[in-house]
């Protein structure tokens, strides 16, 4: 049996000290190899050493730097600044002149065009599959934006970018997008609890259409009501028409949201089943106000019902109809 070593921390910082490869630096931070040399390349956020035969050494000074990007980038910081913020706080050695500017082939880049500085942090942060990171970036944007601003400038556009970069890359990045899709889910469930202000006032139904899968913004309208503190009856998916029949029937409901992301899935024969139903004692019966909602709609109209075209929309028209079933 070997003997211990005389001071095990020294050991451990001994171990801790020993410099990285780049494939081994990379797995620890969460980020691509290539994204490594693609700063180094464009920002001089390199190793101080190379070993023999040009062999990147990453040593515990350089792993600290890179630590200081990841976490700037992650919050939204975009590369070139968090590149510089990082310097200075590690106090590291004078930035080399940037190379001529060029589009980042990094491997993680998504296309996102012209978004809030928040929804570029919240894509790096799904790239790298980092989910406390991804957690946080969205419990961030809901608490200063609220859900619909949250939904339509910070979470849709991220997701729409991964959707983008997965129809271009063959099967890479589904799992970005699972991930991704999960943590805006987990974000909306939290903020959709409010309790209604009236707890036996006709709560609004929001289900999908049978057949559709497709549940994220039905999730953002349900939480969106919630902030207001109106109270919803949530179904989820591929709710089969007779059990929506059912629970309308029960529930009697202010509105029933109708969502279908897809013209496939969109029946007009069901919205029409829906508006007709009516329950109540004879000479006071009522009905709901049904509301269509989701791309699967459009150009389409059934008497009865209304299509809004966003989610301020979508939460304006339910307001209101839920105002008008309590007084």
């Amino acid at each position: 049996m070997s003997e211990l070593p005389a001071d095990p921390d020294t050991a451990h910082r001994s171990a801790a000290e020993v410099p990285l490869t780049t494939g081994a630096l990379a797995r620890r931070l969460g980020v691509a190899p290539t994204t490594l040399r693609s700063w180094e390349r464009r920002y001089g956020i390199g190793p101080a050493v190379r070993a023999e035969g040009r062999h990147r050494r990453w040593t515990a000074p350089d792993v600290a730097l890179l630590e200081e990007m990841c976490r700037l980038t992650s919050a939204g910081v975009p590369p070139a600044e968090a590149a510089h913020a990082a310097r200075e706080a590690a106090g590291a050695r004078p930035e080399p002149p940037v190379r001529a500017p060029g589009r980042s082939r990094a491997a993680g880049t998504l296309p996102l065009g012209d978004v809030r500085q928040e929804c570029r942090g919240l894509a790096r942060a799904a790239v790298r599959l980092d989910s406390p990171a991804v957690e946080r970036r969205l419990a961030d944007a809901v608490d200063r934006y609220g859900v619909v601003v949250a939904w339509q400038e910070v979470m849709a556009p991220t997701l729409h970018a991964v959707g983008r970069k997965w129809a271009s890359s063959g099967d890479r990045y589904v799992e970005v997008e699972h991930l991704l899709s999960w943590q805006v889910s987990t974000a909306l469930r939290r903020h959709g609890g409010a309790r209604a202000r009236q707890p036996d006032a006709p709560p609004v139904v929001l289900a999908c259409v049978p057949g559709e899968q497709h549940t994220l913004p039905i999730e953002a309208l349900n939480a969106a009501l919630g902030e207001l503190a109106l109270p919803t009856r949530m179904f989820g998916a591929a709710v089969p028409a007779e059990a929506l029949t059912a629970a309308v029937r029960r529930l009697g409901p202010a509105a029933v949201v109708l969502w279908a992301q897809a013209r496939s899935t969109a029946s007009l024969p069901l919205a029409r089943h829906v508006a007709d139903l009516r329950w109540g004692v004879k000479g006071a019966r009522r009905q709901p106000s049904v509301v269509l909602a989701g791309p699967g709609w459009s150009g389409t109209s059934a008497r009865g019902a209304v299509r809004p075209t966003t989610l301020t929309d979508a939460v304006d028209l339910l307001s209101a109809a839920y105002r008008a079933s309590v007084t």
